[in-house]
């Protein structure tokens, strides 16, 4: 794909969670389109799949030509994922999408951070977090299992009934 549409894509991306406040996390933003996000525990290939689908849609909302060579890459990136992700969120609990997107960021401790961004990133993907989900994108008060051993979908639920926000 050309630099060009992937500038594009990336605009694009950054559209999905845009907000007054995605001008000081723009480099932040970059960062996790630049990071491959890595799916270790089963189930959370699905998370990858939907960060991939957004190829799809951004090439039929660009009126692009199909890129099948990008389109079909298996990797995803963190930016990519955590997109797709706050969608879903959004199907379950009605908060909008962007919402959780900035509530995952701050979750994860790189809201108002220039400093250990990879060292933050590398923790949540190889799941070097804590028990309690901390340091990961759904923190728990009260956890049950240990939330490193969950796919990311099921942190989730579990996140929902710890903060009392089943719809």
């Amino acid at each position: 794909m050309s630099e060009e549409l992937e500038n594009l894509y990336f605009t694009w991306l950054c559209a999905k969670v845009e907000d007054r406040r995605i001008a000081p996390y723009k480099r932040l933003l970059r960062k996790l389109h630049q990071t491959e996000f890595v799916w270790k525990i089963i189930g959370d290939d699905n998370r990858v799949e939907d960060g991939r689908e957004l190829r799809r849609e951004f090439l039929i909302a660009a009126d692009a030509p199909d890129h099948r060579e990008w389109r079909l890459d298996p990797s995803c990136s963190v930016l990519e994922m955590l997109i797709a992700f706050s969608r879903r969120a959004e199907y379950m609990t009605d908060e909008p999408a962007d919402i959780w997107f900035w509530e995952f960021i701050d979750n994860l401790g790189l809201k108002g951070t220039e400093r250990n961004i990879d060292e933050i990133l590398y923790n949540f993907i190889w799941r070097t977090y804590e028990y309690s989900g901390h340091g990961g994108l759904t923190p728990l008060d009260n956890p049950q299992s240990d939330q490193r051993d969950l796919q990311i979908w099921h942190q989730f639920c579990d996140y929902l009934i710890d903060k009392d926000r089943l719809p």
